[in-house]
């Protein structure tokens, strides 16, 4: 679905202008659309029903609990991270019998909570930490269901920081060396082997690095199955990209019609791992315009939004559409940079961006902005955190409240 539409020149989600939700809550603000989340995920749902399979959301992306819990309703799972994403996913209703717990440094302790929890899979990075799952799924009294995280030396055609595949990335193990680690796991009384997972990148834009992926795992399983291991499972991790700027990512369709031929010939049960396909379309993050300060060089327009808010233009040069709220089809446009207050000059939120002429406490919407946003926030400079709202229909809920000054200091007593 449209999320954010015009009507009448004013910037709405769904059936709840932008303006109605500033003048309530104040800026800087997350908006998301239930709405354009729920499209997305029963749109992959859609795609993959010839096959069997569960969809993991990434909830790295957006792990606001109201956002968990409005997928939760629907049947989805989760990827998590950490300890701490476990805990939020199982808070919000996640059945844990969908989650795969991911990642190169889990702790023993966080094994442990998934291992009690009854988590899907853990999706094994490296021999060390096969080696402390046995342990500990042993000292449980336990077997882990293990997928071995296989990286399969694919170039993603991404952002190198989000490029995850190549054999020089720190992520999985190297394929030459996996068939001998499947036979090391298989002799390890707390391991379980039930699948293999990749996972190359992230805001892919196209289909063929999917593609190109699975065929050189293929063979693997093949020789695994053929060896006595019982693969079940292949988890193709997430990665689908969105439209940022002028990006043609493929469809939900397109992107399944990539996987099923080889799902199908396997006879395996698919699980995927989107997070920015999901929700990064389906959020902004509204902010006012401050200043507008004219330098030698350049024209600024300052904003309360900064980069502890959204960090990605800063850290990844990444390009957000900015909209104003009230929509000036006659305005002049200007070339400026949409900056914030935090001391720094990486603080902007676009660089030698045209932008209709905007004045002091206009409002602005950051689009794009529901994955990677508030998941990644700060309190540089003590600023606090923004509000999170949710739009359903002709209603909206703030699903966090804006961080306060005593919040940041709670867990720091003074000497």
């Amino acid at each position: 679905m449209e999320a954010f539409t015009y009507r009448n020149v004013e910037l709405y989600c769904e059936s709840v202008s932008l303006s109605t939700i500033a003048a309530a809550v104040g800026t800087p603000t997350y908006v998301y659309s239930r709405g354009a989340i729920l499209s997305s995920f029963q749109a992959f749902d859609r795609a993959l029903a010839p096959v069997p399979h569960v969809i993991s959301y990434a909830m790295k992306a957006n792990m606001n609990l109201s956002v968990l819990a409005t997928l939760a309703k629907v049947g989805a799972g989760v990827d998590v991270l950490s300890g701490g994403e476990l805990f939020r996913a199982l808070t919000a209703g996640i059945d844990p019998r969908k989650i795969v717990f991911a990642g190169v440094g889990k702790q023993e302790h966080e094994m442990r909570e998934a291992l009690k929890t009854g988590i899907l899979m853990f999706n094994v990075e490296s021999p060390a930490e096969m080696r402390l799952l046995d342990r500990t799924a042993q000292s449980l009294g336990m077997k882990a269901p293990v997928a071995l995280r296989v990286n399969p030396d694919v170039d993603p055609q991404t952002h190198p920081y989000i490029s995850t595949g190549l054999k020089s990335s720190k992520f999985g193990i190297p394929i030459t060396q996996a068939f001998a680690e499947y036979k090391a796991a298989a002799s390890m009384s707390g391991i379980d082997v039930v699948g293999i997972h990749m996972h190359i990148g992230s805001q892919l834009v196209k289909t063929s690095p999917f593609a190109d992926a699975l065929s050189r795992i293929v063979p693997l399983i093949e020789s695994l199955r053929a060896n006595g291991f019982e693969i079940r499972y292949l988890d193709v991790g997430g990665g689908l990209g969105i439209r940022y700027q002028d990006e043609r990512p493929p469809s939900h369709a397109a992107y399944a019609e990539a996987l099923l031929p080889t799902v199908k010939k396997l006879g395996v049960t698919l699980v995927i791992e989107p997070g920015r396909a999901i929700v990064g379309n389906a959020g902004l993050l509204l902010t006012r315009v401050l200043y507008r300060k004219v330098a030698e060089a350049k024209r600024f327009v300052v904003v309360d939004a900064a980069m502890n808010d959204l960090i990605r233009p800063s850290l990844y040069d990444a390009y957000h559409e900015i909209k104003p709220v009230k929509e000036q089809k006659q305005a002049a446009v200007e070339l400026v940079d949409v900056v914030g207050p935090v001391c720094e000059s990486g603080d902007f939120l676009a660089k030698d961006r045209e932008l209709p002429s905007v004045e002091e406490g206009d409002l602005l919407a950051v689009m794009s902005a529901g994955a990677y946003g508030f998941a990644m926030a700060s309190n540089y400079n003590a600023r606090p955190r923004a509000a999170e709202v949710l739009v359903d229909g002709e209603k909206f809920s703030v699903v966090r409240r804006r961080e306060s000054y005593d919040d940041m200091i709670a867990g720091e007593p003074l000497p």
